[in-house]
């Protein structure tokens, strides 16, 4: 009778000990937005898988904040690349009070998203948004891991002009908040880096097109050097597809929504050798490669894929949010804010820290061509 005793007792004060352990953890919400359905689903999954990665990290090395352990959940919603479900599943993260958001993966969504966030006082950092439009809203809420379109499209006009050898150029954008703007700046940095330079008139599709004839064959009259498109990868593929049966052999330049790996497949032979050219918004030089080449390894070994671009940026962009929370002593938006807007963090994806804006204060810019089905990297420009 009294080793029964003594057994339940002991039993008792182990599950009175586990109880207040896990009273005494802290749950942490992350919010996670991107299109989980969709044309670029798959890009989508690329930022939920790293962020997921990031909160895993954390919470299997007991992160504590203020001295007690804290458990990261991340909280994902799928806004279909659209914004106005962007902004009705902006509205229900903050009701399910979640501390901060990664995400939306396009500028599109993001924008109108991000009202919704500063309203209810929630950071917010973009991990693929390159929209100038995203930080000239003046929250200070609003943060960017990425270069905007300003650095983005200046450089690739720059660079079509200048190492493509352009004289007359095509413009097509796919009429988003992404699209367009890219092209806008690409334009200007065209023109910059040369008075003579033709543009020809501009043409427009949507991002969910799947024929192109029209556009191009209008396009292939004027004979131009460089096509340049403002758009993902959904449309950029079948559009090359297309390029090729008219006969069209262009370069085909555009941003990050081109320099994935689902382009390959989307792209097929119409891909060609050193013809399609793209930049991600981002990137390190050779010198500090080891983490992110780590982080890839790590991606694929427990995803059993390839990193499609941000996935590394939505880890850092979890990791930022956990920095500075444990620099302020508490998850409290209010209360880390400040925190987070003069942080200095060394990311896998490089130093980060914000200006005034919410955008990158040393942003740096990928180039990349396509050669024998495979991304190969052209440089770094910073």
């Amino acid at each position: 009778m009294h080793i029964l005793k003594t057994a339940f007792a002991a039993l008792t004060a182990g599950l009175i000990a586990s109880t207040a352990c896990a009273a005494e953890e802290t749950v942490v919400k992350i919010g996670h937005v991107a299109p989980m359905s969709g044309g670029i689903a798959h890009l989508g999954k690329d930022n939920e898988n790293g962020a997921r990665m990031a909160v895993d990290e954390l919470n299997a090395k007991g992160t504590t904040i203020n001295g007690k352990k804290v458990k990261f959940v991340l909280v994902t919603e799928d806004d279909g690349g659209d914004p106005k479900q962007g902004a009705t599943v902006a509205q229900k993260l903050v009701d399910a009070k979640v501390s901060a958001v990664v995400g939306h993966l396009n500028s599109g969504t993001s924008i109108p998203a991000a009202k919704i966030y500063n309203t209810a006082g929630i950071p917010q950092i973009a991990p693929s948004v390159t929209a100038i439009g995203y930080t000239a809203l003046g929250y200070k809420s609003t943060f960017r891991v990425i270069a905007n379109d300003s650095f983005n499209g200046s450089t690739l006009g720059s660079y079509a002009v200048k190492n493509l050898n352009a004289k007359t150029i095509a413009v097509i954008d796919d009429r988003t908040a992404f699209g367009q703007g890219l092209a806008d700046q690409f334009i200007k940095g065209a023109k910059a880096a040369s008075a003579t330079v033709k543009i020809l008139p501009r043409q427009f599709t949507n991002d969910k097109a799947t024929d192109f004839n029209a556009i191009l064959t209008s396009i292939k009259a004027g004979r131009p050097d460089v096509i340049f498109f403002g758009g993902m990868d959904a449309v950029g593929g079948p559009m090359l597809r297309q390029m090729k049966a008219l006969g069209i052999s262009s370069k085909f330049i555009g941003g990050d929504g081109l320099c994935t790996q689902k382009m390959i497949t989307l792209a097929g032979d119409a891909l060609g050798n050193a013809q399609v050219y793209c930049a991600v918004a981002g990137g390190v030089p050779d010198a500090e490669k080891k983490g992110m080449d780590d982080f890839k390894l790590a991606y694929k070994k427990r995803y059993g894929t390839d990193v499609q671009i941000y996935a590394p940026y939505t880890y850092d962009a979890v990791m930022i949010f956990a920095n500075a929370m444990q620099q302020a002593k508490s998850s409290s938006p209010d209360v880390y804010l400040p925190f987070l807007q003069k942080i200095h963090y060394r990311g896998i994806t490089g130093d980060i820290s914000f200006d005034n804006k919410g955008d990158l204060n040393r942003p740096t810019l990928t180039l990349y061509t396509f050669t024998e089905g495979k991304q190969t990297l052209l440089g770094i420009v910073r």
